[in-house]
Parts: structure tokens; C-alpha cells; sequence
């Protein structure tokens, strides 16, 4: 008994820990799926149909009863949900892994609690006891998880390897300087992207806070929010690009990404 009870405690941390690891899988997917070519808008609109379709059945049959009615406020919440939480912020994040790396854009994600927490207080959803343990901690949690912001976002450090000694003519020599700028500026772009990503996800979880208490359905506020993200990615993405050959899936490695990588968005949400 005491060997199952103590299994039982460890559940959720196992679970927790192999959903991080299947979204660093994920991460590394989005960023060579992205490398070789997919487009952002139509990468997010497949994810985000997919989990429409998935959540539909289930949000229909598990809340059909308790269901409230829908009205225009909480479907314009919703729409709002969805642009700050799903088809916006998706983009932001996948133009940061794709001009960055999966490990930043890691880094960046995990950051959210901080900046959710310190976006909280103002609106009075999280209080700061600094006479308490907990409240010292919060507090000091926070200074270190800006801290390691701005050294990622700020620092580079010299590289293992230096190429530039093994350059043996003038041309490579300015042809590696000018990869050494273009890189810079991916960079640069990509760390600004994922910075609004984290900001425009951290403002979802407050918009959700108020959903919550409007339309207190978890799974059908999800279903109607994924439907409406992925209406919106849609729309932009035939705006943005007029090729219709964009949205064909080309390859195991993007059919495999699309799949796998909303089924584990879907369980982690």
C-alpha cells in the first residue's frame, strides 16, 4: 500500500516531466519544419484545427448540460482569447525559434509564469506578502528569471570555434563577416519576437482568468477559441501569401509535426 501510495504522489511529476520532454521534441520539429521552408500561418492553422477537431466531441458530451448560454460578450472575449493566445502569439513564437534556436525559444517560454505573475499584480490576481517565506520568493524567483532573460537576450559569447583563422583569401574573410551580420540581425529579430510572444502569452492567462468566471467550460471556451484561432491564421495567411501550394503539407517530417506536436499542446492545455 505504501509503495502504490507513493506512486500515486510521483504521478504528476512523471507526467509533468515527459510533457516538457515531448515539447522540447516539439520545439526541435517546429524549428527544422521551419528551416526547410513551412509557413508560419499555415503550420498554425493546421495545429489549430486539429485541436478544434479533437476537442469538439468531447467539449460537446462532457459539458452539454452545464453548458451557459453563449453571448456576444463571451464570444468577444473569446475572439480576443484566441488572437492574444493562440494565432498572434504562435506566430511570434515561431518566427523566434526559426531566427533563434529551440533551446532559447525554451528559455523564453519558461519565462511566462514570471512575466504572468508580474503582470498579475497590478490588476490585484496575485498578492506579494514579503514578510512570508513564499511572498521572498516569489519575488526573488522573479529577479532571477529576468536576469537570465536579459543574459540570453544580451550576451553572446565568443564561439568554440574561430573560423575566421582557418580563412585563407580576402573574399571568404568579407563573405564571413557579412554571415556574422546576417545572423546578428536573425537573431535580434528573433529574440524581440519571442519577447512579445511571452508578453502576449502572459496576457492570455488574464484574459482567461476572466473567461473563466464568465463561461466556467473549460473544454467548449478551448473548442471555440481554437476554432476562432484558427480562422484568423487562415485568413492572414491567404492574405500574406497568395499561393495556394503553401498549404500542402510536403514530407513525413511536416505531417509528423503538425500531428504530434497540437496532440501535445492538447494535453498540456
Amino acid at each position: 500500500m505504501a509503495v502504490m501510495k507513493s506512486c500515486d504522489e510521483w504521478k504528476p511529476f512523471i507526467a509533468m516531466i515527459a510533457i516538457d520532454f515531448c515539447f522540447a521534441i516539439v520545439n526541435i520539429l517546429l524549428k527544422k519544419v521551419l528551416d526547410e521552408g513551412m509557413n508560419h500561418l499555415v503550420l498554425i492553422t493546421y495545429r489549430l484545427t486539429i485541436s478544434t477537431i479533437f476537442l469538439a466531441p468531447i467539449s460537446y458530451f462532457r459539458e452539454r448540460t452545464s453548458r451557459p448560454k453563449l453571448t456576444l460578450r463571451i464570444l468577444f472575449f473569446l475572439f480576443l482569447s484566441a488572437i492574444v493566445g493562440t494565432s498572434i502569439t504562435q506566430y511570434f513564437f515561431l518566427l523566434g525559434i526559426q531566427y533563434t534556436s529551440a533551446t532559447f525559444a525554451c528559455a523564453f517560454i519558461n519565462m511566462v509564469p514570471m512575466i504572468t505573475f508580474i503582470m498579475a499584480l497590478p490588476f490585484g490576481l496575485e498578492t506579494v506578502n514579503l514578510k512570508c517565506n513564499s511572498g521572498r520568493a516569489k519575488v526573488i524567483g522573479t529577479l532571477v528569471c529576468i536576469g537570465g532573460a536579459f543574459i540570453l537576450t544580451l550576451y553572446k559569447g565568443a564561439p568554440l570555434f574561430d573560423h575566421s583563422k582557418a580563412t585563407t583569401t580576402q573574399a571568404m574573410d568579407h563573405g564571413t563577416k557579412l554571415s556574422h551580420i546576417r545572423n546578428k540581425e536573425r537573431w535580434t529579430i528573433g529574440s524581440i519576437a519571442l519577447v512579445v510572444g511571452t508578453l502576449l502569452w502572459s496576457s492570455w492567462f488574464l484574459v482567461q482568468s476572466n473567461i473563466s468566471k464568465m463561461y466556467p467550460c473549460q473544454y467548449s471556451s478551448t473548442t471555440i477559441m481554437t476554432f476562432f484561432g484558427a480562422i484568423q491564421s487562415a485568413i492572414l495567411g491567404f492574405c500574406t501569401g497568395r499561393n495556394l501550394s503553401m498549404w500542402v503539407l510536403r514530407g513525413r517530417t511536416q505531417v509528423i509535426t503538425v500531428l504530434f506536436s497540437r496532440t501535445i499542446d492538447v494535453f498540456r492545455e
